[in-house]
């Protein structure tokens, strides 16, 4: 089995993954929400971005690691103070990178080991009221595509680039029938993404059948990215 590290997993993404993850693997995950998991595959420890990272409750080697926490500010440029912006890319990009680095040498030891982010689709189309978390996800592409180099042959980064997901992260922008058909209609395939969907992309670049990529940003958008229908 492998060992799997979640850094949150209590909602949305995280925990669709770890029900699939559970049944194969052992499972370590970071979560605000450590009640939601009670299965003997699963190992749970207090997540607070704002102190340092513990690892004495991780074993000494992990073959996977993913990192989920995130946010969506979506406002005019021009009400956004700097420090949206860095709170932004502390969740997003020094949250990962802090505990990236500390949880390094035990990835460094398994075997085929894999590492795996989030970006989002507003990275390569730009689009409007999206500036701040379109700079701290265009940093976690810089990221992957960089450790995906520095740590090649032996770890594999990738990144998954999605555009907006029924989850709890993104309920106040899917909240009613309006919102959501609007939203649907953004979408070439006509179709918001789900936790359930996007968990299996995540799985795959876990598992060993995905031993030859590293350093992709994976499109995961209703076909927004590279499809115009009208």
């Amino acid at each position: 089995m492998k060992n799997i590290l979640l850094i949150g997993g209590s909602t949305g993404i995280g925990y669709e993954l770890s029900q699939k993850l559970k049944k194969d693997n052992n499972l370590f995950i970071s979560t605000r929400d450590q009640g939601k998991f009670n299965d003997p595959n699963i190992k749970t420890h207090e997540l607070d971005l704002d102190k340092e990272f513990e690892t004495d409750w991780l074993p000494d080697q992990l073959d996977g690691f993913v990192y989920l926490p995130g946010t969506i500010n979506l406002r005019p440029f021009k009400g956004l103070k700097p420090s949206v912006f860095l709170d932004d890319f502390n969740i997003n990009v020094m949250g990962c990178v802090k505990i990236l680095q500390k949880v390094l040498t035990k990835i460094q030891a398994a075997e085929n080991p894999s590492i795996v982010m989030f970006s989002t689709v507003a990275v390569k189309i730009g689009m409007p009221f999206h500036s701040s978390v379109s700079s701290s996800k265009g940093a976690i592409e810089g990221l992957t595509r960089s450790l995906a180099a520095e740590f090649a042959p032996k770890i594999r980064v990738n990144s998954i680039a999605p555009s907006i997901l029924d989850t709890p992260l993104a309920e106040k922008f899917l909240n009613s029938e309006t919102k959501l058909e609007n939203s649907r209609n953004r979408h070439p395939l006509k179709e918001i993404g789900s936790p359930k969907d996007i968990s299996e992309i995540v799985k795959f670049l876990l598992e060993d059948n995905s031993k030859w990529m590293t350093g992709q940003i994976i499109p995961f958008d209703g076909g927004m990215s590279s499809v115009k229908t009208n």
